[in-house]
């Protein structure tokens, strides 16, 4: 399948809001390009350094950028037209011009050509109560650490971004041996095979994305925890059936808002509902929503201007 690249240009301070559209949307993720990350990186290095890499030279006099990745079917050329429906949203609320200009590019790029360039900038890292590592990488766990190893091809979820490393702490803490456990958008299976790799039974993972649910059931192979992990191919919690100990969604604001009537029903009693990729902005619209639904937000995470809330029934 051929994709197409969207480059989004904006500035330092634009990212944040630039960002937000861009996942309140529905693309999913996104790469930064940035100047402030060359300094930043600078920064945090002692010693004398005879040697940095072209391209990491390169971003200290890059264009902010932020890129996504849409496919060039149907699905992609609605997405592409809401992206710039929602750029010219931030031109007028950015009246001073701090967000740069709100433009973008379009590159075609082939599936397999995305899968390899990203990976220069993923490494292993603390993700909660684990560690997530890249499939290509060699790491040496220490004793008693936890490794999930990951290849997210084109589904999102590396663990690197705020919404999952909270929804993997909530998730650490919620969890007890033996527990079901049920991932609405799962994308590359990350929270579902972290709950099985942390002690669950089971878990299923459902996503409106083919590429996820494949990438899922390949990184749960990877893990070696395919036989108790189940993944599908629907609606997201329209079309899910059974009872879970856990049910965990790492979405968006609006599609949490959306299915919230859906989980009692699929939540065993004292099950515990985990929701992130929230914008703080958003918070109070989905509380409201998870209080209306008949949950009690038990406890509530925060990083980088996005929240995690875990919840219960009553």
């Amino acid at each position: 399948m051929e994709y197409l690249q969207v480059n989004v240009y904006t500035t330092t301070l634009g990212v944040e809001p630039v960002g937000a559209l861009l996942l309140e949307l529905g693309v999913g993720g996104y790469a930064v390009r940035d100047a402030a990350d060359f300094e930043e990186f600078l920064a945090g290095k002692s010693g004398h350094w005879d040697y940095i890499e072209d391209e990491l030279m390169a971003l200290r006099h890059t264009e902010t950028t932020l890129t996504v990745y849409l496919a060039q079917n149907q699905q992609g050329a609605e997405g592409l037209r809401l992206v710039k429906e929602g750029l010219e949203r931030l031109k007028e609320l950015d009246t001073h011009g701090k967000w740069g200009r709100l433009s973008y590019s379009l590159e075609n790029v082939k599936e397999e050509d995305w899968a390899e360039t990203w990976k220069q900038y993923y490494h292993p890292l603390a993700a909660g109560p684990l560690t997530v590592c890249p499939s290509w990488e060699d790491y040496d766990a220490a004793p008693g650490e936890v490794v999930l190893r990951m290849d997210p091809g084109m589904a999102f979820g590396t663990g690197t971004h705020e919404s999952t490393r909270l929804c993997l702490e909530l998730l650490g803490e919620s969890l007890r041996q033996g527990m079901q456990v049920l991932d609405i958008g799962c994308g590359s299976g990350i929270l579902a095979i972290a709950s099985l790799l942390l002690g669950a039974g089971s878990a299923v993972g459902v996503d409106i994305d083919q590429v996820a649910v494949r990438t899922s059931e390949e990184n749960a192979r990877r893990n070696g925890v395919e036989n108790r992990a189940s993944f599908h191919c629907g609606s997201l919690a329209g079309q899910v059936s059974g009872a879970y100990d856990i049910v965990v969604a790492n979405i968006v604001a609006d599609v949490i808002i959306g299915f919230v009537p859906d989980v009692p029903r699929l939540l065993r009693r004292g099950g515990v509902f985990i929701v992130s990729g929230i914008i703080d902005t958003r918070e109070d619209e989905v509380a409201a929503a998870l209080e209306a639904g008949g949950f009690t937000v038990t406890d509530r995470k925060t990083a980088g201007g996005w929240v995690a809330m875990a919840c219960t029934p009553g």
